[in-house]
Order: C-alpha cells, then sequence, then structure tokens
C-alpha cells in the first residue's frame, strides 16, 4: 500500500468508478462528511492514517491504482483492469 495518496486522488478515482461520495464513505465506513472534507482539501494530507488506509483500501478493492508521482508527473489513478472495448 502506498503510504501518501493526495486528494485529488481520492476525487479522480471515485469519479473513475462512478461511485458517489455517499457510496465511497458506506464502503470504507467513515462519515459522509469526512469524504467530502478530504475531496475538498488542496494539499496533501496528513490527517488520520486510519481512515486514509480504509478510503484507500475501499477504493483499490473497487479496481483502482493509485499512480504514484514522479519527477515529470504529479500522482494519478488507473484503473487495474482494462475496460472491455
Amino acid at each position: 500500500m502506498r503510504s501518501v495518496i493526495f486528494p485529488v486522488q481520492i476525487s479522480a478515482a471515485r469519479v473513475l468508478l462512478g461511485m458517489s461520495q455517499k457510496e465511497l464513505a458506506s464502503a470504507a465506513s467513515v462519515a459522509l462528511g469526512t469524504v467530502k472534507r478530504i475531496e475538498a482539501a488542496r494539499e496533501e494530507l496528513t490527517g488520520n492514517a486510519q481512515t486514509m488506509g480504509r478510503i484507500q483500501r475501499a477504493l483499490e478493492g473497487a479496481g483502482i491504482e493509485f499512480i504514484e508521482q514522479d519527477g515529470r508527473n504529479g500522482p494519478g489513478v488507473r484503473l487495474r483492469k482494462p475496460i472491455p472495448l
């Protein structure tokens, strides 16, 4: 598991999956307000590691792969399996 995920990755992952904030909150066993607060943040979060871990595991369990930023590109997300054409 990655050590740091960014709010923008959580939002992007959720949208890529077609998942609402309420659905993510339920899947991660966190409050809806928590998901909203995290997604509204504009920088790296240093909040509750347990909460972030729950959110990350819920998204990864739904098929998301988090991509770390490097020297050229920012952080991102992608589906683990290709979408059938």
